[in-house]
C-alpha cells in the first residue's frame, strides 16, 4: 500500500472525530486554543493507537487468512464507509456539553476511533508500515479535530453531515480498490 493510499484512509477514518469536533466547537461559549489542542491530542491519539491494536490483532492471524485478506479488508472498509454514510444522513443533533476534561473527552475519544480499530486489522491483512501509517492518522485526525472545534464554533453543524459522508465514501472505494486489485 502506499503512502498515498494510507493518506486517504487517514482522511477517510478522520472524519468522525471531526464531525464530533464540530459539536464540540458548538457547545462552547468562548474558544479558547486549549479546547481545539485538547480536542486534537484525545482524538488524534486515539486514532492513532486503535490501528496500532487492530494491527497487531490482525497479524497474530493473517497467515491463517491470507487468501481472503483482501476480502476481509474490503467488507470491514465497506461497513465502516457504509455506517457512515448512513449516519450522515441522520438528523442527530449536535448535543455536547463544553466540558473538556478527561471524564468528557474519554468515551468520544473511544467512541470516534473504535472503527480505526477495524482499519488496523485491515492493515495487518495489507502489509503496512504500521508506525508510518498510525503517526499519519493520528496527525491528520487532530489537525481536522482542531479544525472541527473551530468550524463548529464559527460557522456551525453545516459541514457535519458532510464530512461523515466524505469519510465513508472514501472508506468504501479504497476497500474496493483494495478488492479490485487482488482479483483483477
Amino acid at each position: 500500500m502506499h503512502i498515498a493510499e494510507i493518506l486517504i484512509i487517514a482522511v477517510g477514518v478522520s472524519m468522525d472525530a471531526f464531525a464530533v469536533s464540530i459539536c464540540k466547537g458548538l457547545s462552547v461559549q468562548t474558544l479558547r486554543p486549549k479546547h481545539a489542542a485538547l480536542t486534537a491530542l484525545w482524538f488524534g491519539g486515539f486514532q492513532a493507537l486503535m490501528p496500532l491494536v487492530g494491527y497487531f490483532l490482525g497479524v497474530s492471524f493473517a497467515d491463517f487468512v491470507s487468501s481472503v485478506d483482501h476480502w476481509i479488508a474490503f467488507i470491514l472498509l465497506g461497513i465502516i464507509g457504509g455506517n457512515m454514510i448512513k449516519e450522515s444522513f441522520s438528523n442527530d443533533d449536535c448535543e455536547h456539553s463544553p466540558d473538556f476534561s478527561a471524564n468528557a473527552m474519554f468515551p468520544m475519544a473511544v467512541a470516534t476511533s473504535i472503527d480505526a480499530l477495524a482499519i488496523g486489522v485491515s492493515l495487518a491483512f495489507l502489509r503496512v508500515d504500521i508506525w508510518s501509517a498510525v503517526l499519519m492518522i493520528g496527525l491528520i485526525t487532530g489537525a481536522f479535530s482542531a479544525a472541527g472545534v473551530c468550524i463548529g464554533k464559527f460557522f456551525g453543524s453545516r459541514y457535519k453531515s458532510k464530512a461523515e459522508f466524505a469519510g465513508g465514501f472514501i472508506l468504501v472505494a479504497m476497500g474496493l480498490k483494495i478488492l479490485l486489485e487482488h482479483t483483477l
